[in-house]
Formats: C-alpha cells, structure tokens, sequence
C-alpha cells in the first residue's frame, strides 16, 4: 500500500514524480590521500630537551619520551621538565600518561592514551 509509488500505479507515483526536480546531487568528496602518523622517540638527559620534544608535539608526532636519565641525574628538573610537558600537552588538547618508571608517552589532539 505505502509503496505503490514504486510500481508507478499510483496517485503518490505522479506526486513523487513531478517532485523529482527538488532534488539535487551532490558529489561525495573524498580524501584519497593516504594519512601516516608518525610516533618518535626522545631522550631528555638534560632539561633543555624538554623544548625538542615540545616542536615534536607541535608538528602533531605522538612522542615515547625515555625519562631515565633525567631521573637519575635530577629529580627536581625532572618533575620541572613534565610539568613543562603536560602543559604544552594541555594546549594543544592533547594526552600524556606514564608507561612505566622509565617512559611517558605524549600525545596531540588527535589520539588519546587508553588508561
């Protein structure tokens, strides 16, 4: 009954027809273009590294950052040098989370640590 329109019988098949012309089509778009992501990796042995690793984020990288030689050279540039970290991860709404007592990872706004 409510389909009638498709055999062309009914009054709704000459309605549906002369409204065909309201229609309009529109072509898809679409990103053939391939999209990489590229995950670096990072040493800071010192607290100047921190900036090196601040442009990686910037240029959208997801970032394994080793933290160990800080740590066992200076606890208190360490802590400076992540909480520098969070925050540039804050501003770029991204994500930043410790793997283990030895790496965190840092990622932007497009990806998410699953915690």
């Amino acid at each position: 009954m409510g389909l009638k329109w498709l055999t062309g019988t009914s009054k709704a098949s000459r309605e549906y027809d002369s409204n065909e012309e309201e229609y309009v089509e529109l072509d898809a778009v679409t990103d053939s273009g391939e999209k990489t992501v590229k995950i670096r990796v990072a040493t800071l042995n010192e607290f100047g590294d921190v900036e090196r690793v601040q442009n990686m984020l910037r240029e959208n990288n997801i970032v394994w950052i080793k933290i160990k030689p800080l740590k066992d050279k200076d606890m208190t540039d360490l802590k400076r040098a992540i909480d520098r970290l969070k925050k540039t991860v804050s501003a770029l709404n991204g994500d930043i989370a410790g793997v283990d007592e030895d790496w965190i990872v840092a990622c932007p706004s497009f990806a998410r640590v699953h915690r």
